[in-house]
């Protein structure tokens, strides 16, 4: 419920979320757009760390199972990897977000969509949500 707060960039949300945090784990999130239109994301979590690190991919599905990326998704997009790491820094946390994508083709389409600043629009929102704890 925690991460259907502050996980998708305003003002979009996520309406949907099942998480099973451990490698081999389901990720799957449902993003519902201003207008409506939602866009499911399923992914399986490849490395847990606790308080560090953090990655997974939408080219798996829970299980280690691959997924069927014969065609994109509703955005155009077909799969990638997040790996999300997590350091000490002074008396807070660095937070690192690394996206890698099979082409630079898709990269570049993903940071067309506003990967950059939704991705940090995301982040703001949950130092918003832990500060109002």
């Amino acid at each position: 419920e925690h991460l259907k707060q502050w996980f998708t960039p305003a003002p979009w949300k996520t309406v949907e979320c099942e998480i099973d945090l451990r490698p081999g784990g389901i990720f799957r999130t449902v993003m519902q757009s201003p207008e409506g239109e939602r866009y499911p994301h399923v992914g399986c979590y490849l490395e847990v760390v606790e308080n560090e690190r953090l990655v997974w991919t939408d080219a798996l599905l829970s299980g280690y199972r691959p997924a069927n990326h014969a065609t994109s998704d509703r955005l155009g997009l077909t799969c990638f990897t997040a790996v999300i790491t997590l350091e000490p820094y002074g008396t807070g946390t660095k937070y690192t977000a690394t996206a890698m994508h099979k082409n630079d083709a898709e990269r570049k389409h993903h940071e067309e969509l506003g990967f950059h600043q939704g991705w940090g629009t995301a982040l703001d929102q949950l130092v918003a949500l832990v500060k109002d704890m």
